[in-house]
């Protein structure tokens, strides 16, 4: 197993922490629908010129047509309903509300998989960290969250985006024995793109948005889709998922230092709070940390 996944995951923490940033100041000029139309429009034509350099373009599109419609349909759940919800929550909550409220998805997965594997349970510990990580969520929404009840909307928009990310991820674990990663999240970027066709052009923008918004879509679209989308099957394939799950553990953090220190949003004990009480829940729900069982006292020997 090679070291190298340390600067990998650290890369990617970054670039999507990053993301959320962009998305808050993309915001500003751009309705959801066309901000992520553009985001899915150029990250899929530069996935395909890679796997058209990489694979060629007959293998790539032979591949693309093997995974069928589910292919194209992941996109919908993995791409255009959570990146649209996302920047719709973002209209109303800061860009490290949304970071730490998008760290719940890996509690969805696990309980997503009960329907999914029968074998799965969520019982001991793991339901205790699905109760805590969402006790978390509540804390982040708050009693009087900043925004009234239109951050309250704001933060249950990203809450509802990780459940539909968890169920992109097990249906890519599913369709990822049929063909590369790169095929296949090409494959559902360019899906994600078809269905926001119709609304994300009506909201295109009538005007040319300034360098700042125009600049913050286009990194979401390279930086923290595109060049993250290669990062992140390079260290699947080297490393496997496990060491990928780290992620969770930093991106909420990335995303509060680029909101805090560059947007100047406000760091509150509620976000602080939400944020261990999530990745607590995430920790213990998923398995990745184990409370000690009480060894059985031993009788005695007559």
């Amino acid at each position: 197993m090679s070291r190298s996944y340390v600067i990998y995951i650290g890369l990617l923490a970054a670039f999507w922490g990053a993301s959320y940033m962009f998305i808050k100041v993309a915001d500003r000029a751009f309705e959801p629908a066309a901000m992520i139309l553009i985001r899915l429009l150029l990250a899929s034509l530069l996935l395909l010129v890679v796997l058209g350099i990489q694979r060629g373009w007959r293998r790539t599109l032979d591949e693309m047509r093997g995974l069928g419609w589910e292919g194209f349909a992941l996109g919908v759940v993995n791409g255009a309903i959570p990146f649209t919800l996302i920047a719709w929550g973002e209209k109303h909550i800061d860009s490290g509300v949304a970071a730490i409220a998008n760290a719940s998805m890996p509690i969805f997965v696990v309980l997503l998989a009960i329907r999914w594997k029968p074998s799965e349970t969520v019982r001991g510990w793991r339901l205790v960290g699905f109760l805590v990580g969402l006790a978390g969520v509540g804390v982040l929404a708050g009693i009087h969250p900043k925004g009234g009840w239109w951050g309250v909307a704001g933060t249950m928009a990203v809450v509802v985006a990780s459940v539909s990310y968890a169920v992109g991820a097990l249906w890519g674990q599913r369709l990822i024995g049929r063909t590369s990663g790169l095929v296949l999240s090409a494959s559902s970027m360019i899906g994600g793109l078809i269905v926001l066709l119709p609304l994300g052009l009506w909201q295109l923008p009538s005007h040319v948005p300034g360098w700042k918004e125009s600049g913050s879509v286009i990194a979401l679209a390279v930086i923290g889709t595109a060049v993250a989308q290669i990062i992140l099957y390079r260290v699947l394939r080297s490393d496997g998922a496990a060491k990928v799950s780290l992620v969770t553990y930093l991106l909420p953090a990335t995303a509060l230092f680029y909101g805090v220190l560059l947007l100047g949003e406000p760091l509150t004990w509620q976000e602080l709070a939400g944020l261990a009480l999530i990745l607590g829940g995430v920790a213990l729900g998923s398995g990745a940390v184990r409370m000690p069982r009480r060894e059985p006292v031993a009788a005695p020997t007559p």
